[in-house]
């Protein structure tokens, strides 16, 4: 029951992503490790890309670290996949890019996986990461710390030990196991029906702003593609196959995909 709450939900908060995406912006993937808050020095960048670099080099799987200055008013859960899927971590067809999300002035943290790493990085295990190995040490201010033993314990994960973390995972108890009760049915009525009329709203202006544009022979700011949403404003990727540095010299993501699995903490 819980389960198919929270399906849904994610699936009426998607459609919503549309209305929100023009109040949400996004750093410019610069490279293995954006650091858009300013949390880490110098070496712990070096070496964090290093060792991203050597991963992707090994794997294909793609993992990249983010700390944002703020959420702009969203979960880190919407803003975490809306994030991974603008940049496009891991490659088209393996969608195998994980992401790794700090928002310091929030106190949340996320690790969102890719379609085709969901197997090998469940959710278990990466709330597990978060919760054991990098919420601790965010919480005594130790934030190089924290995303270090966070991306050292998922190359652990991708690189062969998945078996022995899913493992550890099963024997903490779930914390979806609790019965519902008639408060969290009431509150997932309340925010399907505030999610609904939100969309409603935003679609009955489109057609009029959509017209407008046409006649200034412009284009809508998004169009639908076939893995996900695609902004006009935003970097594009190749979508042939890998990510990694192109051909322009730059690090870009190789068009994959999430669908909001991961799990999210706070500290």
């Amino acid at each position: 029951m819980f389960r198919q709450i929270i399906t849904v939900l994610a699936a009426l908060f998607a459609l919503t992503a549309v209305a929100l995406a023009q109040t949400l912006t996004f750093p410019a993937l610069t490279g293995r490790v954006v650091d858009d808050a300013g949390i880490l020095d110098g070496a712990t960048r070096t070496a964090l890309t290093q060792k991203l670099a050597a991963l992707e080099t090994k794997t294909t799987d793609q993992l990249v670290v983010a700390t944002v200055k703020s959420l702009q008013g969203t979960s880190v859960e919407d803003y975490g996949n809306r994030l991974f899927r603008n940049w496009k971590l891991g490659q088209s067809g393996k969608n195998n890019g994980v992401l790794l999300l700090v928002a310091p002035n929030e106190h949340k943290a996320r690790i969102e996986v890719g379609y085709g790493l969901e197997g090998t990085l469940p959710d278990a295990v990466a709330k597990l990461i978060l919760e054991n190995n990098v919420l601790p040490r965010f919480r005594a201010g130790d934030f190089s710390g924290g995303i270090v033993r966070g991306v050292d314990d998922v190359i652990q994960v991708l690189t062969g030990d998945a078996e022995e973390w899913k493992q550890r995972a099963a024997q903490r108890p779930e914390s979806n196991s609790a019965p519902i009760n008639v408060m969290v049915v009431f509150l997932a009525f309340a925010a399907i029906v505030i999610v609904v009329f939100m969309v409603l709203n935003y679609h009955s202006a489109t057609p009029a702003r959509g017209a407008a544009k046409r006649r200034r022979g412009g284009s809508d700011w998004w169009t639908p593609t076939g893995s996900g949403w695609s902004s006009g404003s935003s970097w594009s990727s190749s979508d042939s196959g890998g990510g990694g540095f192109s051909d322009s010299g730059g690090f870009s993501g190789g068009g994959g995909d999430s669908g909001g699995g991961g799990a999210s903490g706070s500290w």
